[in-house]
């Protein structure tokens, strides 16, 4: 497949979206911030899926980053991106600058109450604000129909979904499956950082996570599978667990201490390894 089309500027970009929508094509958007991995790669094919041309953005948004964060370590290489992109038939890579994204004095934010108030939102306050802004101004810039994000990031779907319905913005968005290596453990540009140790460890993550949504889903109390995998995460190697949790699906509303009866949950996990931070969901009940 040919290499998508490169454009820096948001100018350039709506002049192609346009012509593409004046012929009469559906666009989806595919929002990142580079070092793409096979999870990426799977949310550029669901967006070829459900449009005609697929736009996929990279930008390592500085917004979204405490001062103590890994903004300047986060790994890029835009070049094996764009082959990357290539391979799944991308038809144009968004790939601005910070000036061009927040031009010199600007003075706006987004912020999403409740949904982004628990789990990422209490471990990094300034990040769902970050984030909120960016896909904002990513949705406004591009005018795609669609938009394609991954469940890996659960909270953050959900806090998309809320942005967007509340500032009525007419694009339509697809919650794509967790990508997984073969031993369970979900893909992630952090993955990365992990020693080799630390590597074949990280598969206690997604085998406690497992564990408690099948405990709960056989009508254990949801209190106790959460200590259980707490547990089992320390036992493993981890370090600070920030939090292991069941919420409500769509509003993540905390369950328990109970079982979960008729509710449609979710449990998200985030756990230090070594100084990568892991994090993981998956659905319960």
């Amino acid at each position: 497949m040919s290499s998508p089309i490169i454009v820096r500027t948001v100018a350039e970009m709506r002049a192609h979206v346009r012509a593409w929508k004046t012929a009469g094509q559906r666009v989806a958007l595919v929002p990142t911030m580079g070092a793409l991995h096979e999870g990426h790669l799977s949310l550029i094919r669901i967006a070829r899926q459900n449009a005609d041309r697929v736009v996929a953005t990279i930008f390592v948004n500085p917004k979204q980053f405490a001062p103590h964060e890994d903004f300047d370590a986060y790994p890029r290489g835009e070049a094996a991106d764009v082959e990357k992109l290539a391979s799944v038939g991308c038809d144009l890579l968004f790939a601005p600058n910070g000036a061009e994204m927040y031009a010199p004095g600007f003075a706006s934010a987004v912020s999403v109450s409740g949904v982004s108030e628990p789990l990422e939102g209490a471990a990094r306050p300034q990040f769902f604000g970050g984030v909120a802004t960016v896909v904002a101004k990513l949705f406004n810039q591009s005018q795609a129909d669609v938009a394609v994000f991954g469940e890996k990031d659960y909270q953050q779907l959900q806090v998309v979904k809320r942005m967007a319905r509340d500032l009525d913005i007419p694009i339509a968005i697809i919650g794509a499956p967790t990508a997984r290596a073969e031993d369970g453990l979900a893909l992630s540009s952090r993955n990365a950082y992990l020693s080799a140790p630390e590597r074949a460890a990280a598969v206690a993550l997604p085998t406690a996570m497992k564990a408690a949504a099948a405990e709960i889903a056989a009508g254990g109390r949801i209190d106790a599978a959460e200590q259980k995998a707490t547990a089992a995460l320390q036992a493993a190697g981890f370090g600070q667990v920030d939090y292991v949790e069941v919420r409500e699906a769509s509003d993540l509303s905390r369950l328990g201490p109970g079982p979960i009866g008729d509710a449609q949950g979710r449990i998200l996990i985030a756990a230090w390894l070594g100084k990568t931070r892991l994090i993981d969901n998956m659905a319960v009940g």
